[in-house]
Order: structure tokens, then sequence, then C-alpha cells
């Protein structure tokens, strides 16, 4: 018995789109394992270049979390690279849709992320596990290796230009500079006088769970998208 033509429709998209998702889930990967490998690298050489010049507790760090996760660390920043296991199209008003590349085919859309966030480093050591961190960035990487960034200070390929270029290893490590020295010129700022002049007796009692004090680096201030 012959399939209806709705079931030859849905047989054919699963065939499709699971290619394309699994080639863009596959780049992605590799670009992130490539990333780690550059972050290992910057660390070791960081490391060496800075012997002798800064106090000894001063770390400069790289740490494998996982497949999908590695951290890196500068002094008191810490920068938590994460690659998404999904595959995602982009809504109707984002300014990828005018890039010439996706309006020429939109498979060329469905991208994998790598997302970038700026924590404290005491927030992990102290286990401050209500403390903030903010995304700076996302790399967006397609079937073809092709890629943008989105975030602070990113400017290497912005989403209209997508398709000019395949992530490469010198763009990757143009992106992690970039988060970087954006990282540490985000300066920690204190938080308004009006919002922590009251304090409970349980918060002050129980003062060991760190987590009942909140820090992050804009606190109760505007972090704005400016850049994206």
């Amino acid at each position: 018995m012959d399939p209806s033509p709705l079931r030859a429709k849905i047989l054919e998209t699963i065939v499709r789109k699971s290619s394309l998702k699994q080639q863009v889930f596959d780049n992605t990967f590799a670009t992130f394992n490539e990333l780690k490998d550059i972050l290992f690298e910057m660390s070791s050489e960081w490391d060496d270049e800075l012997d002798g010049r800064i106090d000894r507790r001063v770390r400069i760090e790289y740490r494998d979390r996982g497949k999908f996760e590695t951290q890196f660390q500068v002094a008191s920043d810490l920068l938590i690279f994460r690659m998404h296991t999904d595959v995602f199209e982009f809504d109707a008003n984002h300014l990828v849709w005018q890039s010439p590349y996706v309006q020429a085919d939109r498979d060329n859309s469905y991208c994998g992320i790598i997302d970038i966030y700026n924590f404290l480093s005491d927030s992990f050591k102290f286990n401050r596990n209500a403390d903030e961190g903010y995304l700076i960035g996302r790399i967006f990487i397609n079937r073809e290796r092709r890629y943008f960034v989105e975030g602070k200070r990113q400017t290497s390929m912005r989403p209209i230009a997508f398709g000019r270029a395949a992530i490469t290893r010198e763009a990757l490590v143009g992106i992690l500079e970039t988060a970087i020295a954006y990282s540490l010129d985000f300066d920690l700022l204190t938080p308004p006088y009006e919002d922590a002049k009251r304090v409970t007796v349980d918060q002050f009692n129980t003062k060991m769970d760190n987590s009942k004090f909140v820090t992050g680096k804009r606190l109760d201030y505007d972090f704005d998208v400016e850049d994206i």
C-alpha cells in the first residue's frame, strides 16, 4: 500500500531535517572542541608570560567541565563556554534574515549555539548559588561552518554578513580574546545603598550560606545589549 501524500511528506521532512540538524550539530561540536584547545593553550601561554609579574594568587586557569561546557578563569573573572545540544532557527525579526546567504537558502539559517557567560570566580569558589552571571557573547554555526557572533564588542562577523566566511581558528581566537577583554573591563559595581540598607536576622544567622547575599557585576543596574 502506497503511503498517503501527507505521510510521504512527513517522512521526507524527517530525512531532510534530521540530516541537516545532524550536520549543524557536528560542525558546532567540532568548533567547540577547537575552542577548548585554544583556551587550554591560552592558559598555559599566558601563565608563562605572567610568571613573576603578578601575585601567585592571581590565577589563569582552564577547566574542562565535560563534552559541552568549559571554563576559563582570569583573575577574579570566570568565563563559562557552553555548547547547546539543540539546533535553532531564528525568529522572524532577527537581522540574519536580511543576509543574502540566508535568503538564498533557508536551510542556511539553522544554527548551533555556543554561549559565553561571565561570572565572578568567587561565586563558584564560595558556592554563592544566587550570584548572577551575564551572557556576553554567542557564536552561531551552520551546516557549512559559516558563522556570526552576537555579543559585547563582538564585531568580527555580524548577522548581516552571515555566510561570508567559515569559522576558523583565527576567528575563534579573536572572539575569545574580545570576550576576555570585555570581562576584565566589566567591573563589579557597588549596589545602590537603598537596595542594601536592610537585611534580616536570618540572613546574618545563616551567613555561612553565601547564597543569602546576591552578588553580580551589575545588580540593579542596566545590562544593555547595545552591542548586539
